[in-house]
């Protein structure tokens, strides 16, 4: 077992990596601090790995709130679904919300162990590799609003990340691919030689080659974990992790949520941010080619939808995180590896960005 840890002082939990680990009772209960625990999961992966969930949890007192599968579900309205969990069976301040699923239970559940009685314990089993390898880590929580994704949350680190790569057995081809690009993505922001090694092992990772995402994951939750260490509250470095997700999020709203993947309108946004990054003289034609190629690789979109206008995009992306002051800050490109945020830039480099980005 591989076992990382995110180191923010009291608060520094470890992030464990194997197979198999789902089951292994003592794992899970020397996190949970008290004798009670909720399970939040999906229609979905409740059915896979609920009961062996349950299992590791023998001799205390425990139940599930399954939510209604799908980011379009990722609201305010749902999340009251756990919190009546929480409530209708008395739980207190020393209960352990366990978020059994992909990143939008992780998200969900972790927001409600943020706010449920000002607080309670969260330990996160992502079962899907986008949620393993990005959502689970770092304590970003939230819902979505219609105007805008992830604009409703809190930073809330977990107890525990446990990353059963078994899970992966079971999720589907698309959810594989969408979860291959946020690891894509480390190697953009800032490890130019993990780029190469996805260059050479792509066609492992999508084989679902064990030892091969293994160490995917492993390169990409260490990765995070030390920009985390560094920015918890993503007052600076950490906002490199969303290399295309400001266009992406435009996606996925635009869309409607659920239409895309999260993954998938990632890997499109960061096409797009190399583009853009090409365009304002940053980065090479060659450059921005090979980062393409390796996202197309992927299987995953590779240019915007033919049916969002430019004006749409602008209206999006108006409504996000990174905005400040009424600016809107980029997470832009000056080659394979070399991130920056930026707002160095005009409104007609934008348009002309997502004008070359987008389907005909």
């Amino acid at each position: 077992m591989t076992t990382l840890t995110v180191e923010l002082g009291e608060r520094s939990y470890p992030i464990y990596i194997d197979k198999s680990l789902l089951g292994q009772e003592e794992l899970l209960k020397k996190h949970i601090q008290g004798n009670s625990a909720l399970i939040v999961s999906n229609e979905t992966v409740a059915p896979l790995y609920l009961e062996k969930t349950q299992a590791m949890l023998s001799g205390l007192k425990h139940e599930s709130v399954i939510l209604p599968d799908g980011e379009k579900y990722k609201n305010l309205e749902v999340l009251n679904q756990i919190y009546d969990g929480l409530l209708r069976n008395h739980f207190d301040r020393n209960t352990t919300v366990i978020a059994l699923g992909g990143g939008v239970v992780g998200d969900m559940a972790g927001f409600a162990a943020a706010s449920y009685q000002r607080g309670v314990h969260l330990v996160q089993i992502p079962t899907t590799l986008l949620s393993q390898v990005d959502s689970s880590v770092g304590g970003k929580t939230g819902v979505n609003h219609a105007l805008g994704k992830n604009m409703i949350g809190a930073f809330y680190q977990p107890k525990a990340v446990i990353a059963d790569t078994d899970t992966l057995d079971t999720l589907p081809d698309r959810e594989l691919s969408a979860g291959i690009a946020e690891i894509i993505k480390y190697g953009l922001i800032c490890k130019p030689d993990f780029f190469g090694w996805l260059e050479d092992n792509m066609s492992l990772m999508l084989a679902r080659d064990k030892k091969t995402l293994s160490y995917a994951i492993q390169v990409s939750c260490q990765t995070k974990a030390d920009v985390v260490a560094e920015d918890e509250r993503e007052s600076g470095k950490r906002a490199l992790l969303n290399l295309g997700h400001t266009f992406g999020h435009a996606i996925e709203n635009g869309m409607g949520y659920g239409e895309w993947l999260h993954g998938e309108a990632v890997g499109a946004g960061m096409c797009m941010a190399a583009i853009m990054s090409e365009q304002l003289g940053w980065m090479s034609s060659e450059e921005t080619k090979k980062s393409i190629n390796l996202i197309q690789q992927a299987k995953l979109p590779i240019q915007a939808p033919a049916s969002m206008s430019v004006e749409k995009f602008i209206e999006l992306m108006s409504v996000d995180k990174k905005v400040i002051d009424g600016v809107l800050r980029l997470v832009l490109m000056k080659g394979i590896g070399k991130s920056l945020i930026t707002d160095d830039y005009t409104v007609e480099d934008l348009n002309q960005a997502i004008k070359l980005s987008t389907a005909a």
